[in-house]
């Protein structure tokens, strides 16, 4: 499971709101994050498959699209298992094992607008909001207080 989780999620994040990056926009560095996890591209295509991915993990700017890839079940060292040749097929039956074994609803988008990080909830209640209390959590509370501050200035003043 922690190899699914992880290929989605690296996945989910090839783009960087937060520093304006698309890994898909750089075919080097593309090529590069594939070759690493010993996928190939394919013919699919990653966008709409990470959009659609995105939107189901809750991604409210995320697009939907129907997306599907060919995947092979075949029976490796005594065990059925799922094979993909390319990268759509990998994220995709990775996805799939997760909704399976029940853990997709921990698969998360961070909720803070400059950031839209994907991130595992791995809080016991499956309670986990933000992508990190420190950064996007804390400034989410900073601006709460200083929203409050200002409305209650309002009222006394």
């Amino acid at each position: 499971m922690t190899e699914d989780v992880t290929l989605v999620l690296d996945f989910l994040n090839t783009v960087d709101l937060a520093r304006g990056t698309d890994l898909l926009d750089d075919p080097v560095a593309w090529n590069d994050w594939l070759a690493r996890r010993g996928l190939t591209p394919g013919a699919e295509h990653p966008r709409e498959i990470r959009a659609t991915l995105r939107a189901a993990a809750g991604d409210p700017t995320a697009g939907v699209a129907p997306v599907s890839a060919p995947v092979t079940v075949a029976v490796i060292d005594g065990r059925p298992r799922v094979v993909a040749a390319d990268v759509a097929g990998a994220v995709l039956a990775s996805a799939s094992r997760l909704v399976v074994l029940g853990r997709w609803d921990r698969l998360k988008i961070c909720p803070a607008r400059d950031c839209r990080w994907a991130f595992y909830d791995r809080s016991r209640n499956h309670s986990r909001t933000w992508c990190s209390m420190r950064v996007c959590g804390n400034r989410e509370k900073a601006r709460g207080w200083r929203e409050r501050a200002r409305t209650a200035a309002t009222l006394r003043g």
